[in-house]
């Protein structure tokens, strides 16, 4: 049998993991910053691109594609070469592909902050930027696709089923969901409206979840915890069950985060039935993973390594039981918009991926730099405070969502709302949002020392890019399944049969959710008396998707007494049908803004926006000063309008043509209205003669920001008639 030496690249693996510790350290500063913001509303008072609003996509990109993004791709290049018994198919593509994922996170952590926002969850990037995603994607697959196709390995192990899976779906729920129709370099708007953005966006939403930080874990897990413990997976056959099972099942799951809103009935129904099914391979692969250290545990006890891998492989079955528990109706009515859900994303977030982030380089560095670990007692210490950490953070968000589901819900015995003002809520859990802040400095505190402890390593380390390997070359067999081999062991050997048959798997419950959506009509039933919005509408809509405000607010009441009685009559699908993208949000920090139209002054609104706890004390919304301040940039509404006139929104010729008078007509009542309020803040020649003394050109208020945005504000929930609400 010929033998052949190669050499691993270990440079693409040590940039990869040089980059997860970089983007884990600024990703938890952020998001330990927005935890602060809640107990502080104007720590960064008055700077645009330090609002709440704009920094909380930038916290969900980092932690997700940035620190777990580079995890998966260090993990993936390690493990695949040695699996595969190959060096990478090709070093160019190794490097576009790092070096492509880092221009796109700089990009992103440029854009977010200046509110160039596309405003849909995890997919926020606008489209220039989603173009580069899919391209740097299609080089990661290829350069993946092609090292398996040079393998020296004819079976390829479950690690890379998984691997082959993520590329797949993951370039498919990119695409599809990032179809948008450009205005400008850096604005869009998504192709698909209302109703059937919704669905699109949890499409891909959950499925981001599903195969981009569980699907690639679960590779890693396969290969790494065996490594560690030295220790075969449990069961060979689980595997292949828990690998076509899941990807099957979880790819219909994503209504479930849409239950009880305006998506048609059947939809929502397909989402929970498929999210309790998805109970059974996700605790089947924890299974195996658990279970793969039996005989091993007092290894475990040592090794902070394993440590890491089994509160990782926990925190993924806790997640993954909740998951289902939270698609029933009956829980989905008590925990949607509540911190339950916050505390929920962060188990899995914080334990599943980061603890097996954690774990993952660990292991690696010490390999990669021939050498030991430089402080097991340090690495020792990370666990423990980390674990404090995930514990100090999740229980008071628990306790917080059941207290908001609580409060929202309850009723004096004459039938009104206990709780009538929103921000009582706020006010009761603000304890909690202490302890969150304290658990997250813990957490991030933990990271700090696997950096130190990273750090020192590779200094007492010696530099091996390119490591010697030999491995006998892959000899030509019968394509065909011999007499004694099972169909999957056939099919292991067949990675294009292998990656055609994941692929069929994956696009069958997105077909026959969203097709459908999108394609029939009756499927969303239009109301005569929604139009489309105005231009200056329009342009306040845009400036409210810029600042984020959807993170904090839901345009979506849904059928139940409480939420009816608190803000109006319930949403309709066909209230949504101009809406490019939908804002339906998912978290209530604020009250939901459905039927704010026409419920407050333009003065409260202009107000609000200044100064928020001077019309709601208590309230921890940060002041948008330079709202007020703003010249409103109105350049391109011709162009937004055509836009969607092409997306099918039905304006006119006319109503194109005369956009700015007609803004100028609505901005000039709004001013009109402002001025003439007696406990307005100002008047028109106060303001002319402010201008004049700071040396600074004059903006008339209905040229300004603020305006447009109380237009868009007073528009919702006014095109269908609306019962008076509480609050």
């Amino acid at each position: 049998m010929e033998m052949q030496q190669f050499h691993y690249d270990n440079k693409i693996v040590k940039n990869f993991l040089y980059a997860t510790m970089l983007w884990g350290v600024v990703g938890m500063l952020v998001g330990l910053l927005l935890a602060f913001m809640f107990l502080f509303p104007n720590l960064t008072d008055g700077i645009s691109w330090l609002s709440f609003g704009r920094l909380r996509p930038l916290h969900t990109n980092a932690v997700i594609f940035a620190f777990v993004g580079n995890a998966i791709f260090a993990g993936v290049y390690y493990s695949s070469q040695r699996l595969l018994k190959a060096r990478m198919f090709s070093d160019v593509l190794s490097k576009i592909n790092f070096w492509g994922w880092q221009l796109i996170i700089v990009a992103a952590a440029i854009t977010l902050p200046l509110g160039y926002t596309s405003s849909k969850e995890y997919a926020e990037l606008e489209w220039p930027i989603d173009i580069a995603i899919a391209l740097v994607w299609v080089v990661f697959g290829w350069n993946l696709i092609g090292t398996i196709l040079k393998r020296r390995q004819r079976h390829l192990y479950v690690a890379i089923w998984f691997y082959i899976a993520t590329f797949v779906t993951v370039a498919v729920l990119h695409i599809f969901n990032s179809l948008e129709l450009p205005v400008s370099g850096l604005k869009s708007y998504s192709v698909y409206a209302g109703v059937q953005d919704a669905l699109v966006q949890w499409w891909y939403g959950h499925n981001a979840v599903a195969f981009f930080l569980t699907t690639p874990f679960l590779g890693l897990m396969y290969y790494f915890v065996p490594k560690a413990a030295n220790r075969p997976v449990y069961s060979y056959r689980l595997s292949i069950v828990h690998f076509w099972s899941l990807i099957f099942i979880y790819i219909w799951a994503g209504p479930h985060h849409l239950l009880y809103t305006a998506l048609p009935e059947w939809a929502q129904n397909l989402g929970v039935a498929f999210s309790v099914m998805l109970l059974m391979p996700s605790w089947g692969g924890m299974i195996n993973g658990l279970l793969t250290l039996r005989g091993a545990w007092d290894k475990v006890r040592v090794d902070p390594v394993l440590k890491f891998m089994v509160v990782a492989i926990t925190g993924y079955g806790m997640a993954t039981f909740e998951g289902p528990t939270l698609s029933l109706k009956n829980v989905n009515a008590i925990a949607h918009f509540t911190d339950w859900i916050i505390a929920h994303v962060h188990v899995g977030a914080l334990a599943w991926n980061g603890f097996l982030t954690f774990g993952m380089l660990y292991y690696l560095v010490p390999r990669l730099f021939k050498t030991k670990l430089y402080s097991l007692g340090l690495a020792n210490l990370h666990f423990w405070v980390g674990t404090l950490g995930i514990i100090i953070y999740a229980l008071p968000m628990y306790v917080a969502g059941f207290t908001q589901a609580s409060m929202w819900k309850q009723f004096n015995p004459d039938g009104t709302l206990t709780y009538g003002n929103f921000l009582e809520t706020v006010t009761e859990i603000m304890p909690m949002y202490w302890m969150r802040a304290i658990g997250g400095t813990l957490y991030i505190t933990g990271m700090l020392i696997l950096v130190y402890n990273i750090i020192a390593t590779i200094k007492q380390g010696s530099k091996v890019e390119d490591e010697l390997a030999e491995a006998a070359a892959l000899e030509r067999v019968t394509k065909k399944r011999t007499a004694n081999e099972g169909w999957h062991t056939w099919l292991e050997r067949r990675p294009i049969q292998l990656t055609i048959l994941a692929t069929v798997a994956i696009l069958i419950g997105g077909v026959i959710q969203i097709v459908p959506t999108i394609m029939v009509k009756s499927n969303i039933p239009t109301i005569a008396s929604v139009k489309p919005y105005t231009p200056l509408e329009l342009e306040g809509r845009d400036i409210y998707i810029r600042e984020g405000c959807v993170g904090c607010h839901s345009q979506m009441i849904r059928p139940f007494r409480s939420e009816v009685e608190r803000y109006g009559e319930y949403s309709k699908a066909g209230e949504y049908v101009y809406d490019h993208p939908f804002l339906w949000g998912s978290k209530r920090t604020g009250p939901d803004l459905h039927r704010v139209g026409n419920k407050y002054s333009d003065n409260w609104h202009f107000n609000h926006m200044y100064d928020p706890q001077s019309t709601s004390s208590g309230s921890i919304m940060p002041r948008y000063p330079w709202l007020i301040k703003n010249e409103l940039d109105a350049s391109n509404i011709e162009a937004k309008m055509k836009a969607m006139v092409t997306l099918g929104v039905p304006y006119t010729d006319d109503d194109i043509a005369n956009a700015q008078k007609n803004m100028d007509a609505q901005a000039s009542k709004i001013q009109e209205n402002l001025y003439s309020d007696p406990d307005f803040v100002t008047s028109y020649e106060a303001d002319k003669k402010y201008a004049a003394e700071q040396g600074e050109p004059f903006v008339e208020m209905k040229n300004r920001e603020i305006v447009a945005v109380i237009a868009y504000l007073q528009r919702l929930g006014t095109d269908i008639k609306v019962d008076t609400a509480q609050n």
